[in-house]
């Protein structure tokens, strides 16, 4: 597609102040509102939510901070349609179920908004494209909220890979290990049982958490690109089991019993156009510790985060608790150093929520480019439903689409540093 325009390193103009709409005000939209009112130069205006009383909680929180309450909607399936287009937004925070991550966020840009949506940002190949499509023609940033990639750990090893740490990145992995279901089957935690719908699918549901931090220290859509992938699906052994014994004793659950839910344990093998690897795990149903993995292994040197604690090794060594520290002192990033403790403070993930809310800000206060844009937000939600078509086919190989559009050969990689920015304060 020829004069289209590329959003990799875009910097739209800059705002002294961020006014802040909010679509969805469950658990993930009332913790990001209870971490947002903590950055100055923001104001929360609009505030959008399916039950009533969860606008009420969001309202009572805000008054204890001062300033104007903002205008409310509630009760009415599009009233999210009427926050995004508001003149007094800037930017919409999506935090719903997902299938209408992609339709709020196109319609926030297409109300001139900037659009930061939760995980994951498209549920469907056309909706990947729908976001870029949009992005691109209305020059507004769309973002995926992937808290991951704000990680310390995470974004030590980014630091490092950018100063040649590792050498050549040959292979990463990355996963979403997280015995969770309870909380699928949870008859409250979700409106209208949207999550446990959703593990009705087969695939890597969740890729992004693991995926995220690793893309950007790959390097991919910025020098390197995915070429194709391979996705293998176990049988379940553990939905459908907690389906039945649910429904046994409780109405509620017959329309579940019987489902035929995604396996327990996917695996997921990419490889890029530079002939590099990335290994993807998915398991939510297991009895198991939590994990994503987080292993970068290189020419030179190798990280893995889980199990904890975290470790590196040059060549086949392990480094030593002093030369652990010596790392963390030499190559920590400035936004870890200087942001890090407040985040910590007011927590969210152990403060890597904190630490993504407030650069989001940071870079629309002082005009600076996005630190993952609306390529990667489609090409990280991509991986779900390209899994899916892998997993029907026994495995066949899934090419992976280029949303840059060959952009990639040019794009920048992105930045660990606070050139121009840091100018935003904690309260």
């Amino acid at each position: 597609m020829t004069g289209r325009f590329n959003m990799c390193g875009y910097a739209a103009p800059k705002l002294d102040r961020v006014r802040v709409g909010i679509v969805g005000l469950g658990s993930r939209g009332f913790s990001l509102l209870e971490r947002l009112v903590h950055i100055e130069n923001v104001d929360i205006t609009a505030l959008s939510a399916a039950r009533a009383d969860h606008i009420d909680r969001a309202l009572a929180l805000l008054a204890g901070f001062g300033g104007p309450a903002p205008a409310t909607f509630s009760g009415g399936d599009e009233d999210w349609m009427r926050l995004c287009e508001r003149d007094d937004v800037d930017i919409v925070y999506v935090c719903t179920q997902w299938d209408l991550h992609a339709p709020i966020a196109c319609h926030a840009m297409e109300s001139g908004k900037h659009a930061a949506v939760e995980v994951p940002a498209a549920r469907t190949i056309d909706e990947c494209w729908r976001l870029v499509e949009v992005s691109e023609r209305t020059r507004r940033h769309c973002r995926m909220l992937e808290n991951c990639c704000y990680d310390f750990f995470e974004l030590l090893t980014l630091n490092l890979a950018r100063q040649g740490f590792f050498g050549e990145i040959v292979h990463c992995e990355g996963a979403y290990i997280h015995h969770i279901v309870e909380e699928n089957f949870s008859k409250t935690a979700h409106h209208r049982q949207w999550r446990l719908r959703e593990n009705l699918r087969h695939g890597n549901l969740y890729p992004t958490h693991g995926l995220g931090p690793l893309c950007q220290l790959m390097n991919i859509n910025r020098g390197d690109r995915m070429d194709y992938l391979v996705s293998l699906s176990g049988a379940d052994f553990g939905m459908g089991a907690r389906a039945r014994e649910l429904a046994a004793g409780d109405p509620f659950f017959k329309p579940f019993e019987g489902g035929n839910f995604r396996g327990n344990m996917n695996t997921t093998t990419i490889r890029t156009l530079r002939g590099r690897t990335i290994m993807l795990q998915h398991d939510v149903t297991s009895p198991r510790p939590y994990s994503r993995i987080h292993l970068v292994s290189g020419t030179r040197a190798f990280a893995l985060k889980y199990p904890e604690p975290e470790r590196i090794a040059i060549g086949e060594r392990w480094l030593s608790t002093d030369e652990m520290q010596e790392i963390r002192e030499r190559f920590t990033p400035e936004i870890v150093t200087r942001i890090g403790a407040a985040a910590e403070r007011i927590g969210g993930h152990g403060g890597m929520d904190f630490l993504m809310n407030w650069r989001i800000i940071d870079c629309l206060r002082n005009g600076l480019p996005m630190d993952d844009d609306v390529y990667d937000a489609a090409l990280w939600s991509s991986i779900a439903p390209l899994t899916e078509q892998s997993v029907a086919n026994r495995s066949a190989a899934v090419d992976v689409p280029d949303f840059t559009r060959g952009a990639w050969e040019k794009n920048r990689p992105v930045g660990v540093l606070l050139e121009g920015g840091g100018t935003t304060g904690v309260r």
